[in-house]
């Protein structure tokens, strides 16, 4: 095989697919920023996205016969959408609100929160089968599975709902470990 048909068959299509995947990635992750408030990143992001979309595309066009780099394009797409996904559950930005719907073990549960950190807010209301205690708490989304795991061992079967938080102010929030120490320093 000659080296041009290497490069149209086998090297254009992995510098597309890879391309694709940095680039939808980073645009996947510009609109996550954008939506949760953090718009400090999403211009820097756009802008080395379509400087990467721009090139690439560039080549595809030199080589408009290649079956299989419009294959790694497609298949870069879907990549980068699910690594740009992956990615951001990873760094676990932003804050969420957990209700917490229980007819009974409100007090317990209530308790296991605050003393890991948590502040807890609870309302009396009516269910569909009578008297219920709603719990609001508020968290950042890297102490989710924490809360959720407290939940589920004082009350299995518990229902919650979860929602982000585009802003709030103020609250009970666990201090992390390098915070606790910056503020036993400064007394």
């Amino acid at each position: 095989m000659p080296a041009s048909d290497w490069y149209a068959w086998v090297i254009l299509p992995l510098i597309v697919f890879a391309s694709r995947v940095a680039d939808v990635t980073l645009g996947t992750l510009r609109i996550i920023f954008t939506s949760r408030g953090q718009r400090k990143f999403a211009p820097l992001l756009g802008f080395v996205e379509v400087l990467i979309w721009i090139v690439m595309v560039n080549q595809i066009v030199k080589n408009a016969h290649s079956l299989t780099a419009y294959i790694g394009y497609a298949a870069g797409f879907a990549t980068g959408t699910y690594v740009g996904m992956l990615i951001e559950d990873r760094m676990a930005m932003g804050t969420l609100v957990l209700r917490i719907i229980l007819a009974k073990g409100a007090h317990e549960l209530t308790s296991a929160l605050r003393n890991a950190g948590f502040g807890v807010t609870s309302v009396e209301g009516e269910g569909a089968q009578g008297a219920v205690q709603l719990l609001y708490t508020v968290v950042q989304r890297k102490d989710f599975n924490r809360v959720a795991s407290i939940i589920h061992e004082i009350c299995p079967g518990a229902f919650f709902s979860v929602e982000e938080v585009r802003s709030s102010e103020m609250g009970i929030f666990p201090r992390s470990p390098i915070m606790s120490a910056r503020v036993s320093r400064r007394k």
